[in-house]
C-alpha cells in the first residue's frame, strides 16, 4: 500500500480529534456541573462554562454525606487492598508459573473456573462468614474477601512465563533464598505487569459498590460509591452535589492511571505470552 494522501490524513486526524472530544466531553461536563448550582446544570440552552459554586457544592456535599470521612475510607480501603492484593496475586502467579507441585494444573483450572463465577453469588456466604467472626462494618470486611483476585493471579502467571528459568537457577546457585529471588529478582523484572495489575485492582476496589453496601452498616464507614448512592435516594436531588461527588470519585483513578501509564500497556501485553 502507498503512502496516505493529504486528504486521507486530514480525514484520519479529523476522525481522531472528534473521538478525543467525544471521550473528554463527559469529564468536562462533569466538572462544569460540579461548579454550578443544581438548577443551572440542565438549563436550556446548556451552560458549558465553569461556574462559581465549586466550594459551595463541596460544602453541601460534606454536610450531606461527610465527604472528607468518606474519601478517607475509600482511599484507605483501596490503597491497602491494592498493596496487599498485588503482592498476594504476584506471589501466587509466581508459584503457578515457576514451581512444579502436585495438583498445580488442577488448582489453576479451579482458578479459571472461579473467574467465571458471578461475584454476586458469593455475597451471602461471605456475609455469613464475616457476621460469625463479628467483622461486619469494619475495614477488613471490605478488604479481605477479594485479596486473592483470580484474574490478577491469572494475569501475573501469564507474565511470569516470560521470565527464563535460568535466571532463577542462577540465583539459587549463588545461594539466594526463594524470598530473596522473589523480591530482588522477580519483582523488579515484573514492574510493567505489577503496574497493570495494580491499576486493575485499584479501579475494582475504588468502584466496588455491592459488597461495601452489604457489609458496611454505618454512614461513617461508607465508601464513596455507597455514600453517593444515598444522594440519589433523596426526594430532591441536588445535581451540583452529585456532580461534585462524581468528580471526586473520578480524580483518584485518573491520577493513579497517569502515574503508572508508562508501565500499563507493556504489562497487559505481557499476558499474551504462551507457556
Amino acid at each position: 500500500m502507498g503512502k496516505p494522501t493529504t486528504l486521507q490524513k486530514i480525514g484520519l486526524y479529523t476522525f481522531l480529534i472528534i473521538g478525543v472530544i467525544v471521550s473528554i466531553f463527559p469529564f468536562y461536563w462533569m466538572f462544569v456541573g460540579a461548579t454550578n448550582p443544581s438548577g443551572e446544570i440542565f438549563s436550556v440552552p446548556p451552560n458549558f462554562l465553569p461556574g462559581t459554586h465549586l466550594i459551595e457544592n463541596f460544602q453541601n456535599l460534606n454536610e450531606s454525606v461527610g465527604i472528607i470521612r468518606v474519601m478517607f475510607n475509600s482511599l484507605f480501603i483501596t490503597l491497602t487492598f491494592t498493596a496487599i492484593s498485588t503482592l498476594v496475586c504476584t506471589a501466587a502467579g509466581y508459584a503457578f508459573a515457576k514451581f512444579r507441585f502436585k495438583g498445580r494444573k488442577q488448582i489453576f483450572f479451579m482458578l479459571l473456573v472461579a473467574i467465571m463465577i458471578p461475584y454476586h453469588v458469593t455475597l451471602i456466604p461471605l456475609f455469613e462468614i464475616f457476621a460469625k467472626v463479628d467483622w461486619l462494618n469494619t475495614y477488613q470486611a471490605v478488604i479481605l474477601p477479594q485479596v486473592a483476585f483470580p484474574f490478577a493471579i491469572f494475569l501475573m502467571r501469564q507474565n511470569m512465563q516470560a521470565i527464563p528459568d535460568s535466571l532463577l537457577e542462577a540465583g539459587r546457585v549463588d545461594g539466594a533464598g526463594e524470598f530473596y529471588i522473589f523480591f530482588k529478582v522477580i519483582l523488579p523484572v515484573m514492574r510493567p505487569a505489577l503496574a497493570a495489575v495494580a491499576i486493575f485492582l485499584f479501579m475494582f476496589q475504588w468502584n466496588n459498590f455491592i459488597w461495601p453496601l452489604v457489609v458496611l452498616q454505618s454512614e461513617e464507614m461508607y465508601t464513596l460509591p455507597v455514600a453517593l448512592s444515598s444522594l440519589i435516594g433523596m426526594s430532591r436531588i441536588d445535581y451540583g452535589q452529585v456532580m461534585m461527588g462524581t468528580t471526586l470519585s473520578t480524580l483518584p483513578i485518573m491520577i493513579f492511571f497517569l502515574l503508572l501509564q508508562k508501565q500499563f500497556i507493556s504489562g497487559i501485553l505481557g499476558g499474551s505470552v504462551k507457556e
